[in-house]
């Protein structure tokens, strides 16, 4: 039997209006339905980032005592919450295929094998995206 549902902690967790924190919860597998809706989003078509708050919305099952996940929600996590969320969306749903994860290995080889003055420049900040780019 496959596996849908999996349980996580959160690193900081989710403080509510009341001050109560929610830090466990259940994110299940994505479908393909829960990556091609917010591309309707009005939001989505603003700042495809977004799609990131809406997915996540749709796949977490459970947070806390809260009755339901919102993007709302999502949207008031800390930093490093959303970012554990997002890496354990992409884990759970085994996103980073093994040509990805080679040439990540040989773009950190390239990078250590930089000379010092090069290996100091700064590089853009990423986008957090769940979706295709």
């Amino acid at each position: 039997m496959v596996q849908t549902e999996f349980e996580f902690t959160l690193p900081k967790g989710y403080l509510d209006a009341n001050g109560n924190l929610h830090r466990i919860g259940v994110m299940r597998l994505a479908r393909a339905i829960d990556e091609i809706v917010p591309m309707r989003d009005p939001r989505v078509k603003h700042n495809p980032a977004y799609s990131t708050v809406i997915i996540l919305a749709r796949v977490i099952t459970q947070l806390g005592a809260l009755e339901e996940v919102t993007p709302t929600i999502i949207e008031d996590l800390f930093a490093c919450d959303l970012n554990y969320l997002y890496q354990f969306y992409r884990q759970i749903n085994q996103l980073d295929s093994p040509e990805e994860t080679i040439s990540s290995q040989t773009a950190d080889s390239e990078i250590s094998a930089m000379e010092p003055s090069e290996s100091s420049a700064e590089f853009p900040p990423e986008v957090i995206s769940i979706g295709p780019a």
